[in-house]
């Protein structure tokens, strides 16, 4: 049977969640060009071809879960990968495919 210990169940826990929030392809595509490059919102929009609320939403979820970070210049945001660990598996997935 296997044993699982009561503190490493927070600790799957956190990880489903963050692997949650990158189980989207959009969100996918957004981190590893956020992982390339800081850029705003119309930017990622235009790279996309989605509407902005559309973005703002995939954006929404990443910030929520720790993985993007937004700065203030001027009237735009840009937004940065700030986790080291999303970095490594982005690129260790894109190495793969």
């Amino acid at each position: 049977m296997l044993e699982v210990q009561k503190e490493n169940i927070a600790k799957y826990e956190e990880m489903a969640e963050l692997l949650k929030a990158l189980a989207h392809p959009t969100r996918l595509c957004i981190v590893d060009g956020l992982i390339q490059n800081e850029r705003n919102v119309t930017t990622i929009r235009e790279c996309l071809e989605l509407p902005q609320s559309t973005v703002s939403q995939h954006l929404g979820i990443l910030k929520a879960r720790g993985i993007i970070q937004g700065r203030r210049k001027g009237t735009e945001i840009s937004y940065t990968v700030t986790s080291d660990l999303v970095k490594r598996l982005v690129r260790m997935l894109l190495e793969e495919m």
